[in-house]
């Protein structure tokens, strides 16, 4: 049994700068296929990495001549490089296996198989141990009746099965299987945070999170669960990282892994192992939690905690109670303050596009950044991700406008506010990124600070030409 998994050929995400991550996803599969299955032979494509284009990927499955094949989608606007890559496969073999999941096919089991029939299979949820389970009733040409966390087509109808359930700890996972792409790990970098050499690799602390914000996917997704790994299980990874692969920057992918208990105990491992001087490593955190969890800081800036990414989404308390945040603009400016003291790089990541927002409530947001004064800010419309509460609304109030799926990459406007149009919104995304860079002020401030990493990356983005790109929008 032979089974491929694949990193499509896409475009990156243009607001951070020119970038390439590992896949995460496919590797934590592909590794924990391997634990389970020592029969089955694995492939990692990743065509980014290794410059494969359609036909180059096209050629590759005819090399290989795998059963099964799974591609990566990660996130909505990947749907149809994802779909296009199980279609490629099919078109080699049609009768390969084809076996699509994640966060977007999930939520549209039902839609997606009745959309694409190149997709065999949509694996539910958590994909690990339902993805071992297909691959053995496929290797065995046995049914998928009794497979849980599926969605797939029986006698013409859609038919899905029970939910798989959570796997109870995580500890148990392997670590991801880096080793298949071994070859081409030089290839993966965040230029922006890191520098174009430095070697870069992704972490998973936790999945699921407590919070029910109206715009995430994410909670909904792991049933409304937050389960960590223990601390020393993510400091051997980390070290696992560094040592058997040169990682120097690691991202810790968690959507709340939360600055308390957990992240004190990670800091302390993390500085046992001797490697806290000789990496960084990046989170994203709730502005509350930064202030509820002061004292914790200065360890985790000693442990390598170089760059912060804050949910601060926006300056209005109302608006923060529409996405159910529970959080206030004053929380955002108290992080913001603890971060600086402590010489971590503070990002802030800000929401436009709700329903009640207008050209004078944007504006006032772009005034409360600049009182905020980020390291770097990063303006996103409001995008109603299939999963979400915001989609069921807007789905449901007819205020979608554009079903493409490739422009829900949160800097294409594809709903309006009651007082603004899609192209209004659009524009007033390149307003909000006008005015926080074409700042000569924050430019020269950027490119001169004292702080390794801001002057780094203010001197990068100013050769990006992001303003520029997303003028380009409309």
């Amino acid at each position: 049994m032979k089974v491929l998994f694949v990193e499509p050929p896409k475009d990156y995400w243009f607001v951070m700068g020119e970038y390439l991550p590992p896949p995460y996803g496919i590797l934590q599969l592909a590794a924990f296929l391997e634990s389970k299955n020592k029969d089955v032979e694995i492939m990692v494509l990743d065509c980014q990495a290794q410059d494969l284009d359609w036909k180059a990927l096209e050629k590759c499955v005819e090399s290989f001549d795998p059963d099964v094949v799974a591609s990566s989608a990660l996130a909505t606007c990947n749907t149809y490089v994802a779909v296009r890559t199980l279609e490629t496969a099919k078109k080699v073999n049609p009768d390969v296996l084809t076996i699509a999941g994640g966060q977007h096919f999930t939520a549209t089991a039902k839609e997606s198989l009745e959309t694409y029939p190149e997709v065999d299979v949509i694996i539910r949820g958590e994909g690990e141990q339902t993805f071992v389970e297909l691959v053995k009733a496929a290797s065995k040409k046995s049914s998928f009746s009794r497979i849980k966390g599926i969605s797939t087509r029986h006698n013409g109808k859609i038919i899905h099965n029970s939910p798989q359930p959570l796997i109870e700890n995580l500890d148990d996972l392997p670590f991801p299987g880096y080793h298949f792409i071994k070859d081409i790990l030089h290839k993966y970098h965040f230029t922006a945070m890191a520098g174009p050499k430095t070697r870069y690799a992704l972490v998973e602390g936790s999945r699921g999170c407590l919070h029910r914000c109206t715009f995430c996917s994410q909670w909904r997704h792991w049933e409304g669960k937050w389960r960590s790994k223990s601390p020393k299980r993510i400091a051997d990874e980390f070290e696992f990282c560094y040592e058997n692969y040169g990682s120097r920057f690691l991202w810790l992918t968690d959507d709340n892994f939360g600055l308390g208990r957990c992240a004190e105990k990670l800091s302390e491992e993390i500085i046992k192992r001797g490697i806290s001087d000789d990496i960084m490593w990046f989170m994203q955190v709730r502005c509350d939690n930064v202030s509820k969890h002061r004292d914790v800081l200065p360890k985790m800036r000693k442990a390598g905690l170089r760059w912060v990414l804050l949910g601060v989404e926006s300056h209005s308390q109302s608006t923060l109670q529409k996405f159910n945040k529970k959080t206030k603009p004053e929380d955002a400016k108290g992080a913001m303050k603890l971060l600086h003291e402590n010489d971590i790089f503070a990002q802030a990541m800000l929401i436009i596009g709700e329903r009640k927002d207008t050209a004078e409530s944007i504006a006032r947001l772009r005034e409360f950044v600049n009182e905020l004064d980020p390291d770097l800010a990063i303006f996103a419309i409001l995008t109603p991700f299939p999963g979400t509460e915001v989609f069921e609304e807007a789905k449901r109030n007819g205020w979608i406008e554009d079903f493409n799926w490739a422009h829900y990459d949160m800097v294409h406007a594809v709903m309006p506010t009651e007082t603004l149009s899609r192209e209004e919104v659009q524009r007033e995304l390149y307003k909000c990124y006008r005015s926080f860079f074409g700042s000569w002020r924050r430019r020269f401030q950027g490119i001169f600070s004292t702080n390794e990493l801001k002057r780094r990356t203010y001197r990068y983005m100013a050769t990006q030409g992001i303003i520029k790109q997303l003028k380009n929008l409309f």
